[in-house]
């Protein structure tokens, strides 16, 4: 039995749906609500320290960050792989999911926003300015990392660890309102992923906590 902790709009758990999805994996989900604090509940600390999601529980295994559970993920569930035959082309594909997982995201997730607001009295227009910047940085670099080495998807002609990175940044990307016009080449592979059932029902819309007409 696996469990997912997570929020529907969080990008870091938006991507272990889609891992979850790809690899046919039966899984529930436990929401934690981050407007309201939620992940700070103690008895969801006492499963993740950090207080963050997603949390996955897999029969008692607790696993936290999401880059470590997709990790996890692809070893014990191989089927369909998320990650290329040679170990120099799971390396570039580590690289561009790291460039999403660990540069962008980090940078604009909820806490990061919070923290601009109330230590440094960021107004809504600076903070927006904040999130497109660093999407716009890591945009420009992928999409020369996925003209180099992408197919029908970010990294080939196979879905990888990569898409379920990017699909979620993608998300995050037009919810910000930065345009996407000048990245042919995410626009086409993350179309092509979402174009998949799997990937399509990890939608944050589709969740079970999503907000009516997300």
């Amino acid at each position: 039995m696996i469990t997912l902790h997570g929020y529907w709009r969080s990008s870091a758990a938006y991507r272990v749906r889609i891992a979850l999805n790809l690899k046919g994996a039966t899984f529930s989900q436990v929401p934690r609500d981050l407007r309201r604090q939620e992940q700070r509940d103690p008895a969801y600390l006492a499963l993740a320290p950090q207080g963050l999601v997603p949390t996955l529980d897999a029969d008692g295994l607790i696993l936290t960050q999401s880059t470590a559970i997709l990790e996890w993920l692809e070893e014990t569930h191989p089927e369909p792989p998320l990650l290329p035959a040679s170990a120099a082309d799971r390396a570039q594909v580590r690289a561009m999911a790291a460039l999403i997982a660990c540069d962008i995201h980090p940078l604009n997730n909820l806490r990061v926003l919070g923290q601009l607001k109330l230590q440094f009295k960021a107004g809504d227009e600076a903070v927006q300015a904040w999130i497109r910047l660093w999407i716009v940085q890591g945009f420009e670099a992928l999409e020369t990392l996925i003209a180099r080495h992408g197919r029908a998807f970010a990294f080939g002609d196979s879905i990888t660890l990569a898409d379920c990175c990017l699909v979620p940044q993608v998300y995050s990307a037009e919810r910000f309102k930065v345009s996407l016009h000048p990245y042919p080449n995410i626009r086409r592979v993350a179309d092509a992923a979402m174009a998949l059932e799997p990937v399509a029902a990890a939608h944050p819309s589709c969740q079970p906590d999503a907000d009516p007409f997300a």
